[in-house]
């Protein structure tokens, strides 16, 4: 296990170096720009290799054996990374000090990536897809998963990886771009001219708490600090030399950005207005651009096939669909805006000391505002404004690791001051980077910070080895670890589970489908919430009466403002006592959410059609009868859950004129369904559902368990308080 978990890493190493050589050729011979440039194309061949459902281990393997056979000896050349015109090395004095800091933070992230991948994202949803990509030999149609719409760039590169060694594989490759990242850093500083402040630099980098967490698990927020860092560094060389090849790899870094991460898309617009502004070329640009889009276009074409929105899971609004609700996203916005904060401005202290945002940077950058001092140099401007680049995206989301890809820039120039402080000495930007290393080692962190606070706690070296069964390690440190197994054992292969609490989808096959993931599972909780809970159930009766005449159509609207979702299960037509038969040439449309309008008229109250977006002004569902119809009366049956709903109705008459038919609906209570708790699990069931997955506490746990007859559903396994049922 050990050997293939190293293995996988090595060998994604060594293609992704391979393929940038290929790419570069004798352009550049820093192996960190080669590293990633050719991570932009290994995670491109990826992606081209799932679209094709040719993910097998075999097709990896003969695909990197061509690649590192094409490259052959360039690839085991040694590379001087400051080139030929490299100035200087760091000051000899300081040298062991250096390699004393990263030996022992290399040694604790090496075991830390390579022991069981146990970190939430990690094991919830990067993996979870990467694994099931591997099982199902590439991409498939998944529309009950928001996160699968997102671009995968660096998972390409994990699902590499783990198609040789599993978990820990994808999680080592993080930690190589860890490495490369912090290469990266002192071969700039070197080559600029500064090899003291790139190292020192490097080093605050590389033993962030933050950074050290991140990049040892199979997360993504390191691998954009690396990407976006050999972006800047590309163009500097670019600068110098001005070779067509080096243009092509900016293009293709910069689109890799976005692959990648969304938050990375600046990387585009830094790098075009950069060649722009130093070329004046239209050619230059255009090359940039076309490299960009090769490796931003994948991604947004396999969203518009398949979710019908470029980029989702976001900007629905724009790109209408039935898997993401407007409603929806911007509830997620405003959370991620501000998490559990007061005030933004608690955001300095808990990103460097405190850890509530999900971790934290360490307090020595409580002094990044020196920072701005480097604006005397020109580098000092550079980074800082690589800085601004790649932070103005952050307040999207603050959490703290949403820092990491600005935080390389932020790091040199604050060393470039340190080491050109006006009468000081050297030894300060080292004293700094002493006292950084020193209070960001676990066992020190345990003293100040936060218990919650994300942060690796020790050496794992028995996990990592596996000498410690991965089993027992997982039981231990993974929350609903146990919970997955127990899935995994107790239902069938090709099993679809719904639950309200995410569980690690990377240790199980079956199809996990969480509530708040997709509009479709938000139907199925409702569903559920309206076989039990009175206010769901479909008890509320809306008549609108109006003098008896002829009608080509009628549209109930909207007109309050409130933050209920409008929802009808039953929409029903009358002509005095007769109702009118539902007829195929009637045509149902809505806005601003035309799915499934088809439970207006299905005769089954268990279904409904839910606006996708809180009550506005204007919202509408119409009946287009398709013809000439008598009627005087219109009845909506549907749940009281939405007390700010205000409706009237419009009718078109035979000229095709809109007027109000009646300005509000009389109200009235019916009884509930009968057997409505079984009913709804039929639905749930008729919906691709299997098996309900509910933790004890959960709202409708206790009652699912007191009336599972009623609902029709067997318990068939539970662990530590997660009960697992049959539908029927």
């Amino acid at each position: 296990m050990p050997l293939a978990i190293l293995f996988g890493v090595i060998f994604t190493m060594a293609v992704s170096t391979a393929l940038g050589t290929l790419l570069l050729g004798d352009s550049c011979e820093d192996w960190g720009i080669r590293f990633v440039t050719g991570g932009a194309l290994l995670s491109l061949s990826v992606f081209c290799f799932c679209s094709a459902g040719s993910v097998y281990p075999a097709v990896f393997a003969a695909f990197g054996a061509i690649a590192l056979l094409a490259a052959g000896r360039r690839i085991l050349q040694p590379r001087d990374g400051g080139g030929a015109s490299a100035p200087g090395k760091a000051p000899s004095r300081y040298r062991c000090i250096f390699l004393a800091i990263f030996s022992l933070y290399f040694l604790l992230y090496l075991s830390n990536s390579m022991a069981p991948e146990f970190s939430f994202d990690g094991s919830r949803y990067h993996l979870g897809l990467v694994g099931r990509y591997l099982r199902e030999h590439g991409f498939h149609r998944i529309t009950g998963n928001l996160y699968a719409s997102l671009s995968q760039g660096v998972e390409m590169l994990f699902l590499f990886g783990f198609a040789f060694g599993k978990h820990s594989a994808a999680a080592m490759v993080h930690f190589a771009l860890v490495l490369a990242l912090a290469w990266l850093m002192f071969s700039y500083g070197r080559r600029a001219g500064f090899p003291l402040a790139g190292a020192c630099g490097a080093l605050l980098v590389f033993a962030c708490p933050m950074v050290g967490v991140d990049g040892t698990s199979a997360y993504n927020d390191v691998a954009v600090a690396a990407i976006a860092f050999a972006l800047f560094y590309l163009l500097q060389l670019w600068e110098e030399a001005r070779v067509p090849r080096l243009l092509i790899a900016i293009g293709l870094v910069a689109g890799f950005g976005y692959a990648a991460k969304y938050t990375a898309w600046v990387a585009m617009p830094y790098a075009l207005g950069f060649v722009a502004w130093k070329s004046r070329r239209f050619r230059d640009v255009l090359v940039v651009g076309l490299g960009a889009a090769i490796m931003v276009a994948p991604w947004m074409v396999k969203n518009w096939i398949w979710v019908h929105n470029p980029l989702a899971p976001f900007y629905n609004g724009i790109f209408p669909n039935p898997y993401v609700s407007v409603a929806f996203e911007r509830e997620y916005r405003q959370y991620l805006t501000l998490y559990d904060l007061k005030s933004r401005w608690e955001i300095p202290l808990q990103v460097t000391l405190g850890g509530s945002l999900a971790g934290f940077l360490g307090p020595v950058f409580l002094l990044s505002p020196i920072a701005l001092l480097a604006l005397r140099r020109r580098e000092g401007r550079q980074l800082l404004l690589a800085a601004a680049v790649f932070g103005a995206s952050y307040f999207t989301n603050i959490g703290t690791r949403f820092l990491i890809p600005p935080l390389p820039f932020v790091a040199l120039a604050m060393a470039l001051v340190l080491c050109s402080v006006p009468g000081s000495v050297p030894q300060l930007a080292v004293a700094v980077v002493l006292i950084h290393s020193a209070l960001s080692w676990p066992s020190v962190i345990r003293r100040y910070g936060a218990p919650n606070a994300w942060h690796l706690v020790k050496i794992p070296w028995r996990e990592a080895l596996r000498i410690k069964p991965e089993d027992g390690f997982l039981q231990s440190n993974l929350p609903w670890y146990g919970v997955t197994r127990m899935v995994e054992n107790a239902t069938a292969p090709g099993s679809t589970v719904f639950t309200f609490t995410p569980i690690p989808e990377a240790y199980t096959s079956r199809e996990i489908l969480v509530s708040f993931q997709a509009t479709e599972n938000l139907i199925s909780q409702r569903t559920l919430f309206t076989g039990f809970v009175p206010e769901y159930a479909p008890t509320w009766r809306l008549r609108f009466s109006f003098p008896r005449q002829a009608l080509q159509a009628v549209r109930v609207v909207q007109t309050n403002t409130a933050n209920d979702v409008w929802n009808m299960h039953e929409l029903r037509i009358f002509d005095g006592d007769r109702e009118l038969p539902r007829d195929a040439r009637w045509s149902l449309t809505a806005h601003p959410d035309p799915w499934n309008l088809s439970h207006l008229a299905d005769g089954k109250l268990i279904t409904f059609w839910v606006c996708g977006d809180t009550l506005h002004p204007g919202q509408f569902v119409q009946i287009d009868f398709g013809r000439t119809e008598q009627a005087d009366s219109l009845r909506i049956e549907t749940s009281p859950n939405q007390w700010g709903i205000r409706l009237h109705l419009e009718g078109q008459d035979m000229s095709g004129s809109w007027r109000l038919l009646a300005s509000q609906p009389e109200i009235t209570n019916a009884p509930a369904p009968p057997d409505l708790r079984r009913t709804a699990a039929e639905e749930l069931k008729r919906r691709g559902i299997d098996y309900l997955l509910m933790f004890d506490g959960e709202f409708g746990a206790d009652d699912l368990q007191r009336n599972a007859a009623l609902w029709g559903v067997r318990q068939v396994a539970e662990y530590q308080g997660a009960r697992l049922y049959q539908l029927p």
